[in-house]
């Protein structure tokens, strides 16, 4: 059980970290558990929940990026090359890091003229050769009778062959959330639901920030050495508690994703639109039973809780309608979410599909380290990128190099493929629970397990996988305080069903308010912003 009270008392002690970090998104978990793993006094807050934000609303892909690719070769940019090589070999990283986690997955994408086959057979080969021996499989062309035997729902007027090539998919929810643990487990001092207010400064350098924990209203200063700025979309606004002047360094772009019915995509292969109207790459992936389809990418304000455009879906389903002989409508969606990418500003860009997915370091006058850019995939190497510029530039020679390369996150030191067979076995799990729970928790899907033999074994919606001790899991073990904690990122029921979930909502809030002592009011405060979350597209 992680004790939040022990927590806050850590944090509040007069010996000043060597490291804090503003943001618990990928960048900012992965630069804490580097930071933990070599020693260091390092710790985290985030505002809101671990990777509440755009780590969580993501196309579910750990992947080099075929577009980059592309870009590469049309336009000769070594830097996009060395882009999706790094990414590639991240890639392999993250399927060894976590296995119970990530996976491979075989994606197709159909062709409908001849002249296309020897440039898309061609750079999909060539991302296979930039992967070296990092490589998960081999590209190959399919007959136009493969390809349709892959999706059946295509439409088959007109098309001549397809493509089949390999890329990783993960949960990124889980994902974060298993970061966030490691990190303790290593050592840091990590919590959500605690806002950085303001930076505090001594002699006209950071030093620090100003604390204010969410739910008790109270605040405290955090000093540290090195501050890091890792709040993805956010960044503009840390910026700015150091200089109110600072010209911004991110612009956002909003990718929305929805959710359909799994006839929507076959349970293993996944399709890869290569060229949409307006020239970008479109996903169709099977993901937790469901089709998950996107994504868009239009600038966006940012904000919290993006919204979900109306536009943006028709878009979606227009290209669904294109290829697919299924009549697809708004009504087939389940769920839906928009995200935003922090990219870095580059004048010189027409538009936000231009702008760099790669990251960069910026250091302020008064030593405010941020780091913005990069994507999923690559979370861990920016994180080491960042702790490397940290114990070189502030002479922490007692921090050994990056090992995340080698650490294990929570669930994935010990997991065993097979392992839902045991679960089946041991405590007579239903086999759609017994597989959720291994793939979800990994080694520790026992832990789970028998909590659910003791009493808490029932379904939170017959037609999901997810029982009631995963809410009280989430809450005693994962650091969940709030409901959509649960229902968004430690399940990801909100993500999947949104119906389902709102039907579910009374029990959940239950359950955690005997957990969690919680009186009316804070009752029907988390009823209000659950059903607000599910009624805006999360």
């Amino acid at each position: 059980m992680i004790d939040r009270r022990q927590i806050l008392s850590r944090l509040q002690q007069d010996e000043p970290q060597d490291l804090l970090v503003i943001g618990g998104g990928a960048t900012g978990c992965g630069i804490a558990l580097d930071a933990a793993s070599r020693g260091l006094r390092v710790a985290l807050v985030e505002k809101n929940d671990f990777r509440e934000g755009t780590s969580s609303r993501s196309t579910k892909l750990v992947h080099g990026g075929v577009r980059y690719l592309e870009v590469a070769v049309k336009h000769f940019d070594r830097g996009y090359f060395h882009l999706v090589k790094d990414a590639l070999r991240e890639r392999a990283v993250l399927l060894r890091i976590a296995p119970h986690l990530c996976a491979r997955l075989s994606l197709v994408t159909p062709i409908y003229k001849w002249s296309q086959v020897p440039y898309i057979y061609g750079g999909l080969k060539m991302y296979d050769v930039l992967s070296g021996s990092m490589g998960i499989g081999h590209s190959r062309l399919l007959g136009r009778r493969e390809v349709l035997g892959h999706f059946p729902m295509l439409k088959a007027e007109g098309l001549k062959a397809g493509i089949l090539y390999y890329d990783g998919q993960f949960n990124d929810a889980r994902m974060a959330v298993a970061l966030a643990l490691t990190s303790h487990a290593h050592g840091a001092v990590v919590i959500n639901h605690a806002e950085a207010t303001d930076l505090v400064k001594e002699g006209g350098r950071i030093a620090g920030a100003r604390i204010k924990e969410s739910f008790s209203g109270d605040e405290f200063e955090v000093h540290a050495h090195s501050v890091v700025n890792a709040t993805g979309p956010f960044t503009d606004r840390v910026r700015r508690m150091d200089d109110r002047t600072v010209e911004p360094m991110i612009r956002a772009s909003s990718g929305i994703h929805i959710l359909l019915d799994k006839r929507f995509a076959p349970p293993h292969d996944g399709l890869l639109i290569p060229k949409t109207e307006d020239g970008r790459v479109l996903f169709i992936l099977p993901w937790e039973n469901h089709a998950l389809v996107g994504t868009t990418d239009e600038p966006a304000d940012i904000a919290e809780h993006p919204r979900v455009r109306e536009e943006e879906v028709a878009y979606l389903l227009r290209h669904v309608r294109q290829y697919f002989n299924l009549d697809v409508t708004e009504g087939d969606i389940k769920s839906s979410w928009s995200g935003l990418r922090p990219l870095v500003s580059n004048p010189k860009a027409v538009d936000t599909a231009q702008l760099s997915r790669d990251h960069v370091i910026e250091v302020s006058g008064s030593g405010l380290l941020t780091i913005a850019g990069g994507k999923w995939t690559t979370y861990r190497r920016m994180a080491m990128d960042m702790v490397d510029y940290v114990v070189r530039e502030r002479g922490l020679n007692c921090a050994g190099p990056c090992r995340t390369d080698r650490i294990a996150v929570i669930g994935g030191a010990a997991y065993d493929c097979c392992g839902s067979n045991r679960l089946i076995e041991t405590y007579g799990l239903p086999p759609d629970v017994a597989l959720h729970f291994n793939r979800a928790y990994g080694d520790r899907s026992p832990l789970v397990a028998e909590m659910a033999a003791g009493g808490l074994g029932e379904r939170l919606h017959p037609d999901h996988p997810f029982l009631e001790a995963e809410v009280i899991f989430g809450v005693r073990n994962e650091m969940a305080m709030r409901v959509m904690d649960v229902m968004a990122r430690r399940i990801p029921l909100a993500l999947l069903d949104r119906a389902a979930a709102q039907k579910v909502l009374p029990r959940v809030i239950d359950l955690m308010a005997e957990e969690m002592l919680w009186d009316a009011g804070r009752r029907e405060v988390e009823a209000q912003i659950a059903t607000e979350r599910l009624s805006m597209g999360l």
